[in-house]
């Protein structure tokens, strides 16, 4: 595809709002609601994350970011902390559009997303996806990623499938 592009963007920017809304869109079609995991706009922003936009042909398709994990670990049933390494990145929000999919268009977006992580220091990345997705379990086992312990805001939830992977 040699007329991709993949840019660095801030979280808020129409672009990724766009492609974030379709993302929750598709979520809230196959759960009745979308993810529910609180994200704010800079949590994203360097040197403590990346947010990635791929665009084909002058239209946006795809976009994808990643956090550092340990600033948004909140406490569990019982009220522990879990503990996370200083550098584990959380991939958030990977979406390609259904026109886009089996094109190499998403792996792109995850390969610029670890390159940027390992940039900025961290040495894992992990992720939460759900039992409805069973596209994008098949993706992140076919890029590398291995089923770990779930972690974060849905580690309780049956639903959940969690990944990681080194970088």
């Amino acid at each position: 595809m040699s007329d991709l592009e993949i840019r660095q963007v801030r979280f808020g920017t129409p672009a990724a709002r766009t492609l974030v809304a379709a993302a929750q869109a598709d979520l809230a079609e196959r759960y009745g609601a979308g993810d529910e995991n609180p994200v704010e706009a800079v949590e994203f922003d360097p040197p403590e994350g990346c947010f990635l936009v791929a665009w084909l042909g002058g239209e946006p398709v795809a976009c994808g970011g990643w956090r550092t994990l340990s600033h948004f670990v909140r406490p569990d049933a019982a009220g522990v902390d879990e503990h996370v390494d200083e550098d584990v990145a959380e991939i958030k929000r990977l979406y390609a559009v259904p026109a886009v999919r089996g094109t190499g268009v998403a792996s792109a977006v995850l390969a610029g997303l670890e390159e940027s992580a390992r940039e900025h220091g961290m040495r894992r990345v992990v992720l939460e996806t759900g039992g409805l997705l069973p596209e994008a379990i098949r993706f992140y086992e076919k890029s590398g990623y291995d089923r770990i312990t779930n972690y974060g805001y849905y580690k309780e939830e049956p639903d959940c499938v969690s990944f990681g992977r080194d970088l």
